[in-house]
Order: C-alpha cells, then sequence, then structure tokens
C-alpha cells in the first residue's frame, strides 16, 4: 500500500487561497484572481468587467466592450512565505465576431510542484508532480443598451496524484468536472457629478456551478467551489478634459458549496438554497465546533483604480473575511502602464496578520491589444 502524505498538504494549503468554506471543496483553485489589476483593487471586477478577464469576473462584460481584441498573460508564485514550489498561470483572451460580438476563452494552469512518493512506512519511492488545471469559453449578450447577461463554461482537471494507485484501501484516480457560470451587467447611462462624466455600474455572477470532482468512488465526491459574487462600480472624470479618472468598486461574494449531516456534498443545485443559512465547523485550534451565521460567509473587497490619461494607473484596495470564515484581511497596492498595444500591470498583498500564507503575494498581467 502506498500513502501520499504530500497530496494531503497540497489540499489543505491550496484552501487557503479562497475561505474555510472552501475546506470542504475541490480544486479552489479557480477563486484565485486571475488578474493583477483586478489583485491590486481588494480582489473587485465584477461591476468593472471590461477587459479579457471578465470571464472570471463577470462574463455579461464582453457585451459592452469594443470589437478590440485582448489577450491577456498572469504569473504569481503562490504562498511564497511556506516556500511551497506553488505557481499560478492564467491565460485568457477575447475575439470579435462580427454579428455575435465578443467571446473570451482562458486557460489557467495551477502548478503543485514535485511530491515525493512513499511507502507505508515512509521509504521513498520515487517523485511525481502534481497540478490542476481548467480551460473555457463566455459569452455576454446585450438584452438591452443598459443591461447584459452572461454564460460561461469550463473543463477541469485535477491532479493531486498519479491515477490507479492505492490509498488506503481504494483506488485513486485524476478528477475532472465541468463548470458553468451565469452573470449579469447593467450600466447606467453616463450622468454628470459636478459636471463631470460619471457612470454607476451593478453586476453578480454564479460560477463554477457543476458536479463535484471524485477522486476515489462517487460516495466521496467534493463539491465545485461554486460562488456568487454581486458588487457596483463608479466611474467619474476628475476633470472636465476627460485627462484624470477614478473608479471605485465593491464586491460582495460567498462560497455556495455545502456539506449535509453526514459530511457529503449536497447536490449543486440543493446548495444554491440551502447554504444561506448558518453552518458549523470544527476548529482545530479550540477542537471545538464553530457555527458561522451568513454574515460572516461574506467576502468583502473595496479598491479603486486612478488613470492618468489611460496611460498610468495606481491601484489600492482592502479585503476583509470573518476570523471564523477563513480570516483573510490584506490591503492591496497595483500600479498599470499602457502603451501603444501593450499593458502591463502589478500588484502586491499585504496582510493584516504577521506570519499570513499569503503576506507578499505578488502578480505580473501583461496585455496585449490587437
Amino acid at each position: 500500500m502506498r500513502t501520499y502524505f504530500l497530496a494531503i498538504l497540497i489540499t489543505g494549503i491550496t484552501a487557503v487561497t479562497a475561505s474555510a468554506q472552501v475546506g470542504i471543496t475541490a480544486v479552489p483553485f479557480l477563486q484565485i484572481e486571475p488578474d493583477s489589476r483586478s489583485a491590486g483593487m481588494g480582489n473587485t471586477g465584477v461591476a468593472v468587467a471590461d477587459n479579457a478577464t471578465a470571464l472570471f469576473w463577470n462574463p455579461a462584460g464582453f457585451a459592452f466592450q469594443d470589437e478590440t481584441s485582448q489577450v491577456s498573460v498572469t504569473r504569481s508564485e503562490w504562498l511564497p512565505n511556506f516556500n511551497t514550489d506553488l505557481t499560478y498561470y492564467y491565460l485568457s483572451g477575447k475575439y470579435h465576431v462580427n454579428g455575435l460580438g465578443n467571446f473570451g476563452a482562458h486557460i489557467t494552469y495551477f502548478d503543485l510542484g514535485e511530491q515525493v512518493q512513499t511507502d507505508e512506512i515512509g521509504n521513498e519511492l520515487g517523485t511525481f508532480r502534481s497540478y490542476e488545471m481548467a480551460a473555457g469559453l463566455s459569452h455576454g449578450i446585450k438584452l438591452n443598451e443598459n443591461f447584459a447577461l452572461g454564460a460561461g463554461f469550463r473543463f477541469i482537471y485535477s491532479r493531486l496524484v498519479p491515477a490507479g494507485i492505492d490509498v488506503g484501501g481504494q483506488t485513486a484516480q485524476n478528477g475532472a468536472s465541468v463548470g458553468f457560470d451565469i452573470a449579469g451587467l447593467y450600466r447606467t447611462n453616463p450622468f454628470t457629478v459636478a459636471d463631470r462624466d460619471a457612470r454607476f455600474n451593478v453586476g453578480f455572477n454564479l460560477s463554477n456551478i457543476g458536479q463535484g470532482m471524485q477522486y476515489v468512488d462517487d460516495e466521496q465526491r467534493d463539491p465545485l467551489p461554486t460562488v456568487f459574487r454581486a458588487g457596483w462600480s463608479l466611474n467619474m472624470d476628475l476633470d472636465t478634459e476627460g485627462y484624470n479618472t477614478l473608479t471605485i468598486a465593491n464586491d460582495i461574494s460567498k462560497v455556495m458549496a455545502r456539506n449535509d449531516s453526514t459530511g457529503k456534498a449536497m447536490p449543486v443545485f440543493e446548495a444554491l438554497f440551502r447554504s444561506w443559512d448558518s453552518y458549523q465547523r470544527f476548529d482545530a485550534l479550540s477542537q471545538e465546533t464553530v457555527e458561522v451565521p451568513l454574515s460572516e460567509q461574506l467576502m468583502i473587497g473595496i479598491g479603486a483604480e486612478y488613470w492618468y490619461n489611460q496611460m498610468f494607473a495606481l491601484r489600492g484596495g482592502y479585503f476583509y473575511e470573518s476570523p471564523n470564515n477563513g480570516d483573510r484581511q490584506f490591503l492591496t497596492f497595483g500600479a498599470g502602464i499602457r502603451y501603444n498595444i501593450f499593458g502591463v500591470d502589478f500588484s502586491y498583498l499585504q496582510t493584516l496578520k504577521e506570519n499570513h500564507p499569503l503576506a507578499n503575494t505578488i502578480r505580473f498581467s501583461l496585455l496585449l491589444n490587437f
């Protein structure tokens, strides 16, 4: 019999990327914010969604974008304080089809590094690599000049350990599933504030709706990290010429996955309705069961972005998660440059607690417009 202790460790440390609720889900890498721009704005974007990464934040945003095609690439060393050898890659793009609008596509790859394979008494049997990935398409369509709906789907694949090995008397396999997104975005007509042009947006996105991942048998299927995200944004000029602009955004999100009283994952559509109640989790530090009400299940991000002449940007934000539900609390900072067809974005995460796994997380994104 072979045991793979590091595979268990992988599942645990990647759960830090989202919240305590994600501890009951598979593939938590699907919740990692893919672009440095939104990451620098406190992880907000559901009501902004104005570039190729709209397929993550809100695919309905494609309906309001111009006919420019775009490619975005992001790379980040994940959990750098743990020296975990985890690396996150995200490639997205949008392409305009005459008469049909903009379509988005993405490939996400989460490299979990090299693991040591051992037998039941700890003898090393060799090494293997673990990784998770997803690829999908999205599209948005206008219902009128102010409101659009969006949808998307993605294929998800998870290889924590080599398939076919014996783990605790059961045969392990690689997980695979398909997730779907449903989204909406409302944009007001332009209006004026103190003689300055402005626009207000409201959006929502329900992402990763689908059957859970099966690693061993169907009875132990782990749910996808289905997330409901809603938010608003306000964009306005700071001068009458429009050289200086400011965007303020706020997102509120919640993981919709839930286990039943026996510890098994609820069917996805049942969880969408029942996950609005409080839930109980076991606290390893206090060795007690803690009840988490709905108010503490919400994750809140707020951010701002300043542009000068659409060439140089400065960003900042704040993200909060309840101590009973993941305890992520951090400040974000970022900057961006646009020149001709090129764009570069950078973000930095400063946690409010010492020795937090996400401390000093840095993302770089490159954009190309055609």
